[in-house]
């Protein structure tokens, strides 16, 4: 019984994705999965923008899974990081709990539409707009300067009502930054698109939580990065659950996605602490880029 149980699994992982897994035990797959998702959740980390950003693409790309199942797992690999990584961030003043939970309102209501439209579109088509989304968000903060620290206008009426702002500590200027934000009506509404977007795509919020939290709403880059990890423990859950009812969760693939992630954010947040901003900014455009890339050339089947 046992035999024939490894047996059925390991033709399950080859036939996910045709011959790619022929030749190959089925047990490496999930061994080679824990070690990439455990690098993926330390860079991840660093970066706020949730390790199913980079786990998506590259997974896809290098691993014989079907993208259905990668999509689903996805999902619980980004919630993971974020549930890993919060709680530190929240400690360290590097998150705050009410843009969090207005934020998050507005997107993980959102993400349920697009968990609907991400299990109904064709993969290379999902793929190829994936692509093209991150690379446009990577190339939008190439070009937009002054983002560590942003410069912001007078807060508008919902965030003064809402009392949102803070101080944190920065180690590499040794001075505490105050921080607030402004444009919040026009954040609700770029964070329902968000949510769709990231339901659709099963690769959480991370993406776009980062430049919206930063360029729009004027928050500091590390509270960006704190804030985005908080606020995927939130968002991703309502899209979760539609993908596991769907049957697209895989315990063979998640459960080593979602250890190597938990694992990987504890490192990440640790050196999120004492991380230079500017370094910050760099990990997330050479992130974003690598990842949008290599997710466009797989869905036109160049990778």
């Amino acid at each position: 019984m046992i035999e024939k149980l490894l047996a059925d699994i390991g033709t399950l992982f080859t036939m996910t994705h045709g011959a790619a897994g022929s030749g190959v035990p089925w047990w490496i797959w999930p061994l080679a999965l824990l070690v990439t998702s455990f690098l993926i959740g330390i860079v991840a980390s660093v970066a706020g923008i949730g390790g199913s950003t980079l786990f998506v693409p590259i997974v896809s790309s290098f691993f014989p899974f079907n993208f259905d199942f990668i999509r689903g797992s996805g999902l619980f690999v980004a919630l993971a990081c974020s549930l890993s990584a919060a709680p530190k961030l929240l400690k360290l003043n590097l998150a705050n709990l009410r843009l969090v939970i207005s934020l998050a309102l507005v997107a993980s209501a959102s993400s349920i539409l697009g968990a609907y439209l991400g299990l109904a579109l064709p993969q290379n088509v999902l793929k190829i707009l994936l692509g093209v989304l991150i690379t446009s968000i990577a190339l939008f903060f190439v070009f937009t300067k002054n983002s560590e620290f942003p410069k912001i206008g007078r807060p508008d009426a919902l965030a003064c009502y809402l009392n949102i702002g803070g101080t944190y500590f920065e180690p590499s200027t040794g001075q505490d930054v105050t921080w607030s934000v402004w444009r919040l009506p026009l954040g609700l509404v770029l964070f329902a698109g968000i949510g769709v977007v990231a339901g659709m795509f099963g690769i959480g919020a991370g993406w776009a939580n980062v430049p919206v939290l930063n360029l729009f709403l004027g928050a500091p880059l590390k509270i960006a990065v704190g804030t985005s990890l908080s606020l995927l423990a939130i968002t991703d859950t309502s899209a979760a659950w539609i993908y596991l009812n769907q049957g697209a969760v895989l315990p063979m693939i998640t459960i080593p996605a979602v250890v190597g992630i938990m694992l990987g954010s504890r490192v990440g947040v640790r050196m999120l602490k004492t991380a230079r901003p500017k370094s910050i900014r760099y990990v997330v455009i050479v992130m974003l880029l690598f990842a949008g890339l290599k997710s466009l050339l797989n869905g036109l089947g160049w990778g």
